[in-house]
């Protein structure tokens, strides 16, 4: 990151926002590049924040008079934070970035995005520059901070990078690892109904968080996934087979209905396959697990 002639005298300084599993193993990457502030709601994760390395600053994004003192503290911004949870827009981006433009210190922005801003997608594999189109409010509201942010990023001269991204999976992850779903027997689709999946390892989409500091163009999206082209049900297969598990039942689509979540449903009712050439080229990042197969053993 190319910072002002009076800043490079010293380490920049990362403001992480949402720094959760993910958020950590950032941390562990940057030690000693960068000073790192971490925003936390809670206080009581102040000390594991100060362990893994950054300063914590106690802050709500849900009330925007708690963050007063995020004016002028970082010259980059890596926002890992989710939306609320309900409603058509993100309020917590827009608190965040209510609260940045006090003071226009930072230069950079990664926001991690969702690839379900594209709605619903056929099956058709395609790259950044396919238009959105939500089919959950929970991906129009990321699709609004998105909005937010290249707003942001035009009017300051900000540097802002949406990373796209799929399922994310890592053994040493909470919820990360199929082995859970898979223990519990849950059915997945039978093949004439079953979508495609994309998924990145919660290591690679640490470092292309980095590379993104880095080396991302201006406004620019990126789908963070891996090479795997694997419709759903074939992923938790290869899963059972890997960790010496039965395969999941397979359900048709009416069953599924009656037997399965709402936001399991959701997940099967999208298809689609993000090309990751972007990921590659541009932040020059090769991926340590480049296929789910990789990973999973890992």
């Amino acid at each position: 990151m190319s910072l002002p002639p009076n800043r490079r005298s010293r380490r920049p300084v990362l403001l992480i926002v949402g720094c959760g599993d993910v958020g950590l193993r950032v941390l562990r990457l940057l030690r000693g590049r960068y000073r790192v502030l971490a925003l936390t709601s809670s206080p009581a994760r102040r000390a594991a924040l100060r362990d893994a390395g950054a300063v914590p600053l106690c802050g709500d994004l849900d009330q925007p008079a708690t963050l007063g003192r995020l004016a002028g503290l970082a010259d980059a911004v890596l926002h890992l934070a989710p939306p609320p949870g309900d409603g058509e827009h993100d309020t917590r981006t827009r608190h965040l970035l209510a609260a940045l433009a006090r003071v226009g210190r930072v230069r950079r922005i990664v926001y991690a995005s969702t690839s379900g801003v594209y709605g619903d997608c056929g099956g058709a594999r395609f790259d950044e520059t396919r238009a959105l189109r939500p089919g959950t409010a929970r991906a129009w509201r990321r699709a609004d901070a998105e909005a937010r942010l290249r707003h942001y990023g035009r009017r300051t001269g900000a540097t802002v990078s949406l990373l796209r991204i799929p399922g994310i999976y890592a053994s040493d992850r909470a919820g990360g690892h199929p082995r859970e779903r898979l223990q519990r027997g849950t059915p997945v689709l039978a093949a004439e109904d079953d979508v495609y999946t994309n998924h990145i390892h919660a290591d690679d989409l640490a470092r292309a968080c980095v590379a993104a500091l880095h080396r991302a163009r201006p406004q620019r999206a990126l789908h963070v996934c891996d090479d795997s082209e694997l419709r759903m049900g074939d992923y938790f297969d290869l899963a059972a087979d890997l960790c010496g598990l039965p395969r999941p039942p397979r359900i048709g689509r009416a069953d599924a209905a009656t037997r399965l979540s709402p936001l399991q449903l959701s997940f099967m009712s999208e298809s689609r396959r993000l090309d990751n050439r972007r990921l590659k080229t541009e932040l020059k990042l090769r991926l340590r697990y480049p296929t789910v197969a990789e990973g999973l053993i890992a």
